[in-house]
């Protein structure tokens, strides 16, 4: 071996940094704001490392001019960011779903901070996106951001033309599709509090002189919160089962790559 790295190295273990520290930038969990971003980098440092011998036969070599060296950076960090952001914008099932909880047991105005987000949110929808973090790591998710990043290099190769048709096309349906999620996490709840709104109203208009409102506040944040909590465990196995579902698209080269 040589007692020191070649430009060629160099260039190829700079490429992969710049993808797998954009990625790691932005991955839910490891790329929050409350992780260190010297912590972040060192990471990527360390996949960079391990990646190296797996990728390094399909990168561009060493550019003649300064202009295409920074050139490929860009691409390969806009890559990054590419796929970081995907998965990403697919957690967001868990917020609009507290948020829609929230809206229907009268509990929106309580505001929390929401560590992943970076911003106030409501209560339930902090806690829902902490709990979504815990069900990542917990069901060892991340191992398929680990295979997603070799076959990310499969999928998106450095050598061919990047899609940004393709990659906006996905970003729309995976909105979509997070959006449609947290509708079906919060479907429980909000089949209760259609049943419980008619009730109400039907009470109202049978005994007008009955205070309605003193009786169906406090109420509908007790059932509320009781069906939410016991409809929380099919929700956290609903969300991990289509998350892993997203993060197996990512890591669906890892194969090619690896042979």
């Amino acid at each position: 071996m040589e007692p020191y790295a070649t430009a060629d190295q160099v260039w190829a273990g700079g490429l992969i940094f710049a993808r797998i520290g954009a990625i790691l930038l932005t991955l839910p969990g490891i790329g929050e704001s409350y992780v260190p971003p010297r912590i972040r980098l060192s990471l990527a440092l360390v996949v960079t490392l391990a990646l190296w011998p797996i990728v390094a036969g399909g990168l561009p070599p060493l550019p003649q001019s300064l202009g295409t060296m920074v050139g490929w950076i860009i691409r390969e960090v806009v890559t990054g960011l590419m796929i970081g952001m995907l998965l990403r914008m697919f957690t967001s099932a868990l917020a609009t779903a507290g948020e829609i909880v929230s809206l229907q047991t009268t509990l929106s105005f309580a505001q929390t901070a929401n560590p992943l987000q970076a911003q106030p949110g409501t209560t339930i929808a902090s806690f829902l996106m902490l709990l979504g973090t815990v069900l990542v790591f917990a069901t060892n998710t991340h191992h398929l951001f680990i295979a997603g990043l070799v076959g990310s290099y499969q999928t998106i190769a450095p050598m061919k033309p990047l899609i940004m048709g393709d990659f906006a096309q996905m970003a729309v349906r995976t909105v979509g599709d997070s959006f449609a999620l947290g509708l079906q996490l919060a479907a429980p709840v909000v089949v209760f509090a259609l049943i419980f709104n008619l009730a109400s109203g039907l009470v109202a208009r049978v005994m007008p002189a009955f205070q309605v409102f003193f009786a169906a506040a406090p109420l509908s944040v007790i059932l509320g919160l009781s069906i939410f909590a016991l409809s929380l465990g099919v929700m956290g196995t609903v969300f991990i089962d289509r998350y892993r579902a997203v993060a197996r698209v990512f890591a669906a080269g890892a194969g090619g790559v690896g042979g």
